[in-house]
């Protein structure tokens, strides 16, 4: 069993919604067509997807249907959480009724029995070192720990020996925050995270081993449109 990570699809299939993405730069052209392409050649009906965040462009949930369900067409099971412009995302207990192959991560965790491993989330949201930082901010930093630290303890419950954390924001840029610290805690493994596009950006992200954990940006563009190999069972043995 192996375990992708990808974030920021940014799709956009409903006949409604007017977002190509190619307006932001090359790495964006075609960018679904070339994610499908990648995914169906690594990705079995056995492996899992984590796709973090920034999902669809749809502003409400029946205009985000048609990239859901693109989404459930492709192999493996799949494991999301939200990003900043996931407005489509709605009640959670509703979500968690579509399809029986995606999980929607909010304030718990996706247990893979077989693996005795599981995958965390929360959204994230910009750090207190961010130049914009607001008391809003604030209010939604304390939350989204919040957030983070539920998704670690039902984790625990479950009796997990190993924790993969995905976010959408980047949970620090070089040093420390809140968010790597409660990881650091719980004992996580490598955190997964998306939403810094462009080359400017991706340097706005904590990467490679920091406290014990491995830091991997999986944004699309960083990608080049192709899901990131995070974990693969056969190299643990």
């Amino acid at each position: 069993m192996k375990i992708y990570a990808i974030a920021d699809l940014h799709l956009s299939f409903d006949e409604r919604i007017d977002k190509p993405m190619d307006v932001f730069g090359p790495g964006w052209g075609d960018h679904a067509e070339r994610v499908k392409a990648a995914w169906t050649e690594l990705v079995t009906d056995d492996d899992i997807v984590i796709i973090a965040g920034d999902i669809s462009w749809g502003l409400k949930l029946d205009e985000a249907m048609a990239d859901l369900d693109w989404i459930h067409e492709l192999p493996g099971q799949k494991v999301l959480l939200r990003g900043n412009h996931d407005l489509w995302w709605c009640r959670i207990q509703h979500l968690r009724t579509l399809y029986d192959d995606m999980h929607f991560l909010q304030n718990d965790c996706y247990y893979v029995e077989a693996l005795d491993l599981a995958i965390c989330g929360s959204r994230g949201w910009p750090t207190p070192d961010a130049t914009t930082y607001t008391e809003h901010d604030e209010k939604m930093y304390l939350r989204e720990q919040g957030r983070l630290r539920n998704s670690l303890v039902d984790a625990k419950i479950k009796g997990a020996s190993e924790i993969i954390m995905a976010m959408h924001y980047p949970p620090a840029k070089v040093e420390e925050t809140e968010f790597t610290r409660i990881m650091q805690e719980y004992g996580v493994t490598q955190c997964v995270y998306g939403h810094l596009h462009g080359m400017v950006a991706w340097n706005n992200g904590i990467k490679g081993e920091h406290g014990g954990i491995d830091y991997k940006l999986v944004s699309l563009d960083y990608l080049g449109a192709k899901p990131k190999l995070i974990y693969d069972s056969e190299q643990e043995k």
